[in-house]
């Protein structure tokens, strides 16, 4: 036999044993099941919501922060910023201080020195708000695929 050969062994058997049946004896018991849906029931009832953050996304302060985001324009688009896809993440921390990170659709943009602080004046007027620090970043650049769903029917694209 060469070494590009391989050999497959055969067995040849008359009969093979079938696996067991499952019993009507070895199934759970019905009262059984029902303990432990009561049981899974009672601490899910039993359960506080949890208090919301309102620095963390769903919060009052994290969400404020959004809706005076998107009442900032960008000049040459019809389109507020948020919806563009300009601002890349809203971090705010428990005691109100605010990081947005965001980009311009081009560092040659007419706005690039006023954007980021009517960003700031604005995220700044929040109630809940203390200090806020506005990070342009050009990595990743912006691309048009950044752009909601409604920016883009905003403008035709869709």
């Amino acid at each position: 036999m060469s070494d590009g050969e391989r050999k497959i062994a055969v067995e040849e058997v008359e009969q093979v044993t079938a696996p067991p049946k499952a019993r009507v004896e070895d199934a759970e018991a019905a009262n059984e099941k029902l303990e432990r849906k009561r049981d899974y029931l009672e601490g899910f009832l039993s359960a506080q919501p949890t208090a919301e953050k309102p620095s963390e996304p769903g919060g009052s302060t994290y969400d404020a922060i959004i809706d005076a985001l998107k009442e900032i324009y960008d000049p040459e688009i019809p389109v507020n910023i948020y919806e563009l896809g300009l601002i890349y993440g809203v971090d705010v921390s428990d005691d109100g201080h605010a990081v947005v990170t965001m980009t311009l659709t081009t560092p040659h943009c007419p706005v690039a020195e006023s954007m980021p602080a009517e960003v700031e004046l604005r995220v700044g007027a929040v109630p809940g708000v203390g200090d806020v620090e506005v990070n342009l970043v050009w990595d990743p650049p912006w691309d048009p695929q950044k752009m909601s769903d409604e920016a883009k029917l905003e403008l035709g694209m869709l």
